[in-house]
Parts: C-alpha cells; structure tokens; sequence
C-alpha cells in the first residue's frame, strides 16, 4: 500500500510540470497581405488576399508551414489543415484571387505576394523567416511551384526564392496549369510547357522539394507522369535534394495520408 501511494504521489508531481507546459496556440485571421491603397487595389483584391496565421505562443523561431488551398484557381478558399496543427509549427493559410474574375495568372501574383508577406511578419508571429516551408494541394500544390521556381517572383519582392527552406506540393501541375490553358482555348488534353509551368524553371540550386501525388491509376489527367517528369528533369539539373512520393491505392483526394511525409520533411530538413 505504501508503495502505491509513493507511485501516485511521484505520478502527480511530475505529471503537473507537464501540463504546465502544454503549448497554446493562436489564430489571427483575415490579414491582408498587400498593402492596402496601393497600386491595384480594388475591393475584390482587399476581399480575397488575406491570410490565417496559426501560431504556438510563447515560443519564438519555430518553422513555418505556408498552404495553399486548391480549387483549380476557379474556386476554393483559405484554410488551416488540421493534420497541421499543434505540431509545433506556424502555419500560414492564404487566400487568392479567383478566375474568371481575374486571370489565372494573378493567382500565382497572389500566391508570390503571400509568401513574402511571411518573409517580412511571420517573425512577429513566432515563426523563423529562415525555416518557411511552401505547400499546398492541386492548384495550391501548382502556386507553391511556380512561386518559387520562377525566382524572378519572388525578386521582386527582394527575396531570394532559394531562401525558401522547402517545396511540398501535393498533386500539383508542373505544366501548364489547366486553367490558364483553358483561358487560352487549349484543351485539357493538350499540355504545354511556357513560363507558366514549373518545368519551365528547373534548376540545380532549387529548395529541397518533395513531390507527392496520387496513384498513377487513379489521379487527375497525367497528374503523376508529369510530376514524375519534373523530377527527372530536376535530376538531370543536378538537383539532388528532390523526392517523389506515390499515395498507392489514392487518387487526387490524397491530402490526410500525405499530410505525415510534410510533416517529416519539415523535420528533416528545417534549418
């Protein structure tokens, strides 16, 4: 008896340290990240660009995650993965503009003002500006890419695409993306390779990357052959710091199983 009495008085005490210091975490919504009464503000642009920041408090440098939704940029809204919460991370949940109310192109204006808008805040947010991560699924997989292959995005803004610590799109185009396609009056079947594909910009000193897609069988329209393509491409750049990762048995929809390899890659390679 004395004994069991020792072992719960021990458990109550240490277990009081620990949920002392379970960590809080906080949500600050709808901040814009152009700034407002510059040019090329209208209402629908003050509408649509803003983001989520989800954060742990009381902690500071902690590796951030940015997510793009997907949608086909003609639909779809900013959100924060729940697989993605209180893990230990901030998490950046961005809005975009939509077509056929702009053209498709200005989701990737939107998705590279997004990202520096990290750069330059997250640090006030908790998050370290030298460990931020671009992801996203779909068309939220295509805008992380295009962001970040095509430096001269990001340059406009001062920033060095490469500082980005890592790329993770999930099921994303690396051609042309369908929709800007389709603006041009090219069927989905036709696929093409100009400077707004991914492909476009492969290189050598790109950020780690890891792609993930769908099984080959079950995925969108050539979905993994041309994420497959990227990968060989960049290989043969002399990139070796790029993975491609199948979800066998999964289609498009393949976020929740995915959503684990994110979260090792960031651990493995945050800096």
């Amino acid at each position: 008896m004395k004994f069991k009495k020792y072992f719960l008085l021990a458990l109550m005490i240490f277990s009081v340290p620990a949920f002392a210091q379970e960590t809080a975490y906080k949500t600050i919504q709808n901040i814009a990240y152009y700034p407002e009464n510059t040019e090329g503000a209208t209402e629908y642009r003050n509408k649509q660009c803003r983001l989520d920041v989800y954060y742990p408090e009381g902690k500071k440098d902690v590796p951030v995650i940015v997510w793009f939704h997907g949608g086909g940029l003609t639909g779809g809204v900013k959100e924060l993965p729940q697989a993605l919460k209180e893990k230990g991370y901030c998490v950046v949940g961005v809005g975009y503009r939509l077509s056929p109310k702009v053209k498709a192109a200005v989701c990737i204006e939107d998705a590279t003002a997004a990202i520096a808008w990290t750069f330059k805040n997250i640090a006030a947010y908790q998050g370290d500006p030298n460990n931020i991560f671009v992801s996203g699924h779909s068309a939220g997989g295509y805008l992380a890419l295009m962001s970040v292959m095509d430096k001269s995005r990001l340059a406009k803004y001062d920033i060095d695409a490469n500082e980005v610590a890592g790329l993770i799109p999930f099921s994303g185009h690396t051609i042309t993306h369908f929709t800007i396609r389709a603006e041009r009056g090219i069927p989905g079947e036709q696929p093409i390779i100009d400077a707004f594909a991914p492909l476009y910009f492969v290189r050598n000193d790109a950020p780690p990357t890891l792609l993930i897609t769908g099984d080959r069988e079950l995925e969108m329209l050539g979905r993994y052959e041309e994420n497959a393509y990227f990968y060989r491409m960049m290989k043969v750049a002399g990139q070796e710091k790029i993975k491609q990762y199948e979800m066998q048995g999964y289609g498009h929809n393949m976020t929740h199983p995915a959503f684990p390899l994110l979260l090792n890659f960031v651990a493995e390679q945050k800096r």
